[in-house]
């Protein structure tokens, strides 16, 4: 199964998603930061990245942006997550590099299906 890279600084939400995602069989690392989101991108190699995009130090727009400015983690999907969807959030986020948009609370079924979309289309399934 995948492996995930979860970059999220909010305990409560990285637990909960984690284990959930493991639950399903998906092979997950943690970042709890944007800097140690871009190390453990390169690091870990996962097949797609679940990202915050309020982050202490550099945020998920940051974080993503090195990531794809990277070449050996330039292809890697990520979905951006955050739960202050307002107007021009999923703009700001696809502009960023992320390759999908969701908003939080996270609705599990509706995640899962925009992951298994990106993994298939990049081959990691």
């Amino acid at each position: 199964m995948a492996k995930i890279l979860l970059v999220e600084d909010n305990e409560m939400n990285r637990d909960m998603l984690s284990r959930r995602l493991s639950k399903r069989g998906y092979e997950v690392a943690i970042a709890v930061d944007g800097e140690s989101g871009v190390e453990m991108a390169v690091s870990e190699m996962p097949d797609l990245i679940l990202m915050d995009i309020s982050l202490p130090g550099i945020n998920g727009e940051e974080a993503t942006r090195r990531i794809k400015q990277n070449e050996s983690t330039a292809g890697i999907p990520i979905i951006a997550l955050t739960a202050h969807a307002m107007a021009g959030d999923r703009e700001k986020a696809l502009e960023a590099g992320c390759d999908d948009y969701d908003s939080k609370p996270v609705e599990l079924p509706r995640l899962l299906a925009k992951m298994q979309t990106l993994l298939e289309k990049y081959g990691q399934d």
